[in-house]
């Protein structure tokens, strides 16, 4: 999922957790959180780019902050800058929306970018 946000922002947890990686992805920084009390494989939260403020092992509280928020290149497919915030168990993605509470998610509808570049399936 593509939050659109101005880059220095914070980046916050969703849910507490430990840090399982913090580093550098094909130029990105990312962060990965397993949540805690989520079952086995557990959950995990990713988030990129993002210029880490914690590092691997870290315990993390909900709405701690991971880093800021950083710049993406300009062949990014966000028309501005924006965090991509994803859900994982094991190797399965899955909807990051379903970590929210119902009373946030009643703000309106979610939107789809256009992916620019990428060919449609037909």
């Amino acid at each position: 999922m593509d939050l659109s946000a101005t880059v220095g922002t914070p980046v916050r947890a969703v849910a507490p957790g430990r840090v399982s990686f913090a580093g550098r992805v094909a130029g990105r920084g990312v962060v990965s959180v397993e949540l805690a009390g989520t079952g086995e494989p557990p959950l995990r939260t990713t988030y990129e780019p993002v210029r880490a403020a914690v590092v691997k092992g870290d315990e993390v509280a909900a709405g701690g902050v991971l880093g800021v928020l950083e710049p993406v290149p300009s062949a990014s497919h966000c028309p501005s800058s924006c965090l991509h915030w994803g859900l994982l168990r094991a190797d399965v993605y899955l909807d990051p929306l379903s970590l929210l509470p119902p009373w946030l998610l009643r703000r309106g509808p979610s939107r789809l970018l256009p992916v620019a570049g990428v060919p449609e399936l037909r």
